[in-house]
């Protein structure tokens, strides 16, 4: 099941919750400060322990890592970094895909039966929003049909959120999800 919401993602009680991570995956601003917040310094201690494969960068663009949610309703955050857009012809769009498909990989490898995703790379690294929503939803629905036909008795539970922090957001998406 997929669903559009329009809500806080840190409040949500999933196994995960994505986060819209920067490279260093130590905290920044919009939807990766909330998270970190939220999950208290348990948080920033589990991403700082997490190897570099190069000075500074832990998640390099369109990866995934995972960690515990600690004080998060949500037993894991998905980090992933999606691209900074510039004009949609330097990798962007297989970059941000790749983010999706990375972190539901993730989930399903640690037995996630529920997941929430932010409008990832929307913010301050200025991915148009309808571009990125029909990645988003194009990704997920491609990952739960493969799902359904790996293992259709756990279709009917995997349920995936696409969480908008604004209405406009939510608007969008709702447009595209079927």
């Amino acid at each position: 099941m997929i669903k559009t919401i329009q809500g806080d993602i840190t409040t949500l009680a999933v196994d995960a919750i994505v986060n819209a991570a920067n490279q260093r995956m130590l905290g920044g601003g919009g939807v990766d400060g909330a998270i970190h917040r939220a999950a208290g310094r348990e948080l920033y201690e589990a991403c700082l322990a997490v190897p570099e494969v190069r000075p500074g960068v832990r998640c390099p663009t369109g990866e995934a890592r995972i960690t515990p949610g600690f004080r998060l309703p949500a037993k894991f955050v998905i980090h992933t970094v999606g691209p900074v857009y510039r004009d949609g012809r330097h990798g962007e769009p297989e970059l941000l895909a790749a983010c999706y498909r990375n972190s539901l990989a993730l989930a399903a490898e640690n037995a996630c039966r529920s997941i929430a995703f932010p409008c990832i790379s929307t913010g301050v690294y200025g991915y148009p929003i309808e571009d990125a929503a029909k990645i988003a939803v194009r990704e997920v629905q491609a990952a739960v049909s493969a799902r359904a036909s790996s293992r259709p008795d756990a279709t009917a539970d995997m349920e995936v959120v696409f969480c908008c922090f604004s209405a406009r957001d939510k608007t969008i998406y709702d447009r595209i999800v079927p």
